[in-house]
């Protein structure tokens, strides 16, 4: 028998949103963006989802904005595209101005920067005695496919501590994040390769992972320890999402991973009396409102 509104509290429910979740600067950014074409036009290009939330993505498709695969892009001519803030790689930009394409480039500073120091660092050495150039991040990922253009797909991409095995130790090594990474998972990988690395071979790791991202992991747990309940709205695509609902899991085991409000089970909320709703980088504002509504409806209905 389905809980009944009575026997989900005996007090007055308090619903709280996390006031750090949602969408980071870049994401805001290429929305900002793509929302300002659609004004004028009706209609843009995007190079892949403009966020990794199928909410958001249709949301923004329903007013004009199109998308595309990088199979797509070569196709087009003479049309704008919006490249997301994922980045990416050189080879998309002389697609692009081949075909006459004007790119509207939402590439997120952070990610902008990380991709300069890598290409700057491949470009710079003796092509017959290239430094291993390695990538702690998503094999497959938007972000990291266009970190690994930037070395013309030379670069090693690593995904976790079990990997590294793959690394060369007799040769220089620099080794670079994804942005979206687990600072601790990284400086483990430090260690680790510092402690294999041969007496005469150069080592040198840079950190550079996103703080939006990092700086949110210690108040996510504080703010996962202070409710009975919470509920983590996220979509299913998101790398940052799934390191955020691990840390929200691990500081309160009654969490919950949803994609919109029509996952709520009602029987989560039996008994409880502080709920919290948080997410991730990728995850609208607009989205946990409307899952704050759907509760407050199961609860007074």
């Amino acid at each position: 028998m389905p809980p009944t509104p009575q026997s989900m509290h005996n007090a007055k429910m308090e619903i709280e949103i996390d006031n750090g979740s949602g969408f980071c600067f870049g994401v805001t950014t290429a929305i900002s963006k793509a929302e300002e074409e659609l004004q004028q036009s009706g209609h843009l290009y995007c190079l892949g989802d403009i966020v990794h939330n199928s909410n958001e993505v249709d949301r923004l498709g329903r007013i004009g904005l199109e998308t595309i695969t990088h199979e797509q892009l070569a196709e087009l001519h003479d049309v704008k595209v919006l490249l997301r803030a994922h980045g990416e790689p050189p080879e998309t930009y002389e697609i692009a101005w081949r075909n006459n394409i004007e790119i509207i480039d939402a590439t997120c500073p952070v990610v902008l920067k990380l991709q300069q120091r890598i290409a700057a660092t491949y470009h710079n050495q003796d092509p017959s005695h290239r430094a291993q150039i390695v990538i702690y991040g998503k094999r497959g990922h938007a972000e990291v496919n266009g970190l690994v253009g930037q070395t013309g797909g030379k670069a090693l991409v690593i995904e976790n501590i079990d990997e590294i095995d793959k690394i060369d130790y007799s040769r220089d090594i620099y080794l670079y994040s994804q942005t979206t990474k687990s600072v601790q998972e990284f400086r483990r990988i430090v260690d680790e390769i510092s402690r294999r690395i041969e007496p005469e071979v150069k080592f040198e790791s840079y950190d550079t992972i996103c703080r939006s991202v990092a700086n949110r992991i210690p108040q996510i747990r504080e703010f996962a320890r202070r409710h009975e309940l919470v509920l983590f709205v996220c979509g299913n695509k998101s790398s940052n999402g799934r390191i955020l609902f691990a840390e929200c899991l691990n500081a309160n085991p009654n969490s919950h991973l949803i994609s919109n409000e029509t996952e709520i089970d009602p029987v989560w909320l039996v008994g409880k009396q502080r709920i919290g709703i948080c997410g991730a980088t990728s995850t609208p504002r607009w989205l946990m409102n409307q899952v704050k509504s759907s509760l407050e409806l199961i609860v007074n209905s």
